[in-house]
């Protein structure tokens, strides 16, 4: 018995949600390109993340925070620059600093770029290669910002 013969909406609703979950992941790597000015034609030099730059001194404590939890980054130096930004959005109180929404996005991974783009760090599919670069650079405009 198959079930598309006698259920022809399920098949239609199938087929439907196979082609709106495409065009959601083909907007997120135009996102992508968009961001950081490259294709993603053949690798693209691990996805063209090392030119990824973030919007604002929180989001760049939240990426780096996010980096660090998941091992990108390590070490006393993403640590000092993390806690220097947060010092910055914050006026030293670091309450304040986690209560900021371009901290959160950051600290789950989502780089918000200063001409609204995000790109999520978390993305299925994404090379740890591309995202440690991403994380790299970004601990290094984090440093430019202090």
């Amino acid at each position: 018995m198959n079930i598309f013969r006698h259920h022809p909406l399920l098949l239609s609703c199938g087929i439907g949600f196979a082609v709106f979950s495409g065009a959601l992941a083909a907007q997120g790597f135009d996102q992508l390109k968009d961001l950081t000015g490259s294709s993603l034609g053949g690798a693209a030099s691990s996805l063209g993340l090392s030119s990824i730059t973030s919007g604002s001194t929180g989001n760049a404590a939240g990426i780096i925070e996010y980096c660090m939890k998941n091992n990108y980054l390590s070490g006393d130096n993403a640590s000092s620059v993390r806690d220097q930004l947060m010092g910055k959005i914050s006026g030293g109180g670091d309450q304040s600093a986690q209560n900021n929404p371009d901290y959160i996005n950051g600290a789950q991974g989502i780089v918000s770029g200063s001409a609204g783009q995000n790109v999520d760090l978390s993305m299925a599919g994404m090379k740890a290669s591309a995202v440690k670069k991403a994380c790299e650079t970004i601990l290094e405009q984090g440093k430019s910002m202090l």
